[in-house]
């Protein structure tokens, strides 16, 4: 799995320790990459700021994206990503606190692949990671990135 990056894009340190938590529950703890705001995202995958020598053919197999974010909210996050070729197919599982309908249509409008709201109960939020695990890590066929369409 540690060819398998996921990069959790969480602002909330209760949040990112309860999705942390859920994620090494599942042995995935140690190819997870955090980030804590939409910035600092958004700089890690196009290797800029912090990351300009972070070798970005690396890329995620998935990105766990809050929308609630300081500096760039997952919303823009999510439209940067999709207008660029480098990151446009990437997959992208919403996964917020927000139940907002408006919410919901703006994240699949933009390119989400998902949207799961965040259950409050570990248990269920474990088996949430898990279906996301079975799925986007293992099941699914990631396309080659970097390559111009």
């Amino acid at each position: 799995m540690k060819d398998k990056i996921i990069l959790l894009v969480e602002d909330n340190p209760d949040d990112e320790a309860l999705t942390l938590r859920a994620l090494d529950k599942n042995n995935l703890s140690t190819a997870v990459m955090v980030a804590h705001d939409g910035a600092e995202a958004l700089d890690y995958l196009f290797g800029t700021g912090a990351y300009a020598d972070r070798d970005t053919s690396m890329t995620p197999r998935v990105i766990l994206l809050d929308l609630k974010l300081p500096k760039v909210d997952g919303l823009e996050v999510l439209r940067r990503l999709r207008t660029d070729v480098r990151t446009r197919h990437l997959p992208v599982v919403i996964l917020t606190s927000s139940d907002e309908e408006q919410d919901i249509i703006d994240s699949y409008s933009l390119g989400a692949n998902s949207y799961i709201r965040k259950p409050v109960d570990f248990a269920q939020f474990n088996e949430a990671v898990r279906q996301l695990k079975q799925y986007w890590l293992l099941l699914n066929k990631a396309q080659s990135m970097g390559k111009e369409e």
